[in-house]
């Protein structure tokens, strides 16, 4: 059985505060304690403080000395071009990985358990499984640039405050079947539509959390 491979401390920290300040969870000027988000995790500072170097180098946040972060001002704008930057690099994996024959057997097996049991499955189970898929998926386009691009891209599952977590899940899963299906059929090019579709979906979630966040 393949193990189950997922990226780095660092790279989930990362990904799971990029999707808060996407969605408008913490507010331009905000300060971010890089002791608090370690505590409110569960890990050590070292990884918040890599995470921290990350976000900062995107332009998402401000380091400040022995302080942690502050936020900076996030638009429409920078949201959509972070999304399109994934469909773009996702799409192209996904045809990549349907012409080199990638394996899809047992995600497939473990989709169809997801989707039979989409109700009582924990949120942790959901996103341990969409990452491997994903990071699958990159491994099977063959690139290295690539793999390194999109994790640094990865902002996790797409649920903002504005959707439901299970609606998201299941209609993420659904997708994601179709997409392994059309990378076992060999046609790249269904694999790309199906993966931009699929990012879409997470894009519009997003804004309409971002959106929802700011009103007023």
């Amino acid at each position: 059985m393949e193990s189950l491979e997922l990226l780095p401390v660092r790279v989930r920290i990362t990904s799971i505060l990029k999707k808060a300040l996407l969605a408008g969870e913490y507010k331009s000027g905000e300060e971010l304690s890089l002791t608090g988000i370690a505590e409110k995790l569960g890990v050590s500072r070292t990884p918040v403080r890599e995470a921290f170097q990350t976000l900062a180098a995107e332009g998402l946040i401000e380091l400040r000395m022995n302080r942690g972060a502050v936020v900076k001002n996030i638009d429409e704008k920078f949201i959509t071009d972070h999304y399109d930057m994934r469909i773009l690099l996702e799409g192209e994996a996904a045809a990549r990985a349907a012409v080199n024959g990638m394996e899809v057997s047992e995600l497939l097996t473990n989709l169809y358990h997801l989707s039979d049991n989409i109700n009582i499955i924990s949120n942790q189970v959901y996103e341990d499984l969409n990452q491997r898929l994903h990071i699958s998926i990159w491994k099977a386009a063959d690139n290295q640039k690539l793999y390194s691009y999109l994790s640094n891209l990865w902002n996790g599952p797409s649920t903002g405050q504005a959707n439901s977590t299970l609606d998201h899940y299941r209609k993420s899963t659904e997708e994601h079947i179709r997409l392994l299906l059309s990378i076992r059929e060999n046609d790249g090019e269904k694999a790309r539509e199906i993966m931009r579709q699929h990012i879409s979906r997470s894009k519009d979630n997003i804004i309409q959390s971002f959106r929802q966040s700011h009103q007023g």
